[in-house]
C-alpha cells in the first residue's frame, strides 16, 4: 500500500466531491455539527476552489485513490491559515495521512509567511482533537451555546 499526500488536481475532483458528501453526512446530528454545517458551506465548484491562489486543497491517496483530504484558507487580513475542511475515510484511518496533511498545511502557512494556523473541532469529535494536538495546535477558545427553543438545528443532541 502506497499513502502519499499531494496537492489534489481537477482529476481528482469527483472523488474530493464524494469525500466532502460523506464528512457533511457525518456530522448532521451530532452536537455542534448542525450548526457546523451552516457555518460551513459544502464547496459547490471544486475547479474554482482548487484554481485559488489563496486556498491549498490537500489529497491524502492510497495506492492513487483519494480517501482524504485538507482544505486551507490562507487569510492574509487575519495573518493565519485556517483548516476549513478535513476528512479521513474511517477504512483509512490510522495510516498517517491526516497527521502528514496537518504538517503540509502547517509549512504551506509558514511558506506564505502568516503568523499561525488554527481549525475547528466538534465537541466530543475526540479523533480530529487529537489529529489537530499532535500537531501541536491546542484549544483557543470554546464556545457555549444554550438554545431559548425547542426543536431548533442547535439544540443539543443527548
Amino acid at each position: 500500500m502506497d499513502e502519499i499526500v499531494r496537492s489534489a488536481n481537477s482529476a481528482d475532483v469527483d472523488q474530493l466531491s464524494r469525500l466532502e458528501t460523506i464528512a457533511r453526512a457525518g456530522i448532521v446530528g451530532v452536537r455542534g455539527g448542525d450548526l457546523r454545517l451552516q457555518e460551513c458551506e459544502p464547496v459547490v465548484d471544486w475547479p474554482m476552489l482548487l484554481d485559488d491562489d489563496d486556498t491549498v486543497v490537500l489529497a491524502g491517496t492510497i495506492d492513487d485513490h483519494v480517501v482524504a483530504f485538507l482544505v486551507l484558507v490562507m487569510d492574509v487580513r487575519r495573518d493565519r491559515g485556517f483548516v476549513s475542511h478535513v476528512y479521513v475515510e474511517v477504512e483509512a484511518r490510522e495510516l498517517g495521512l491526516g497527521d502528514a496533511m496537518v504538517e503540509r498545511a502547517i509549512e504551506a502557512v509558514h511558506v506564505a509567511g502568516l503568523s499561525g494556523i488554527e481549525s475547528v473541532a466538534l465537541p466530543g469529535d475526540r479523533e480530529t482533537k487529537n489529529l489537530f494536538e499532535r500537531a501541536g495546535m491546542t484549544a483557543r477558545k470554546l464556545t457555549v451555546y444554550k438554545s431559548l427553543r425547542t426543536g431548533t438545528f442547535d439544540e443539543p443532541q443527548e
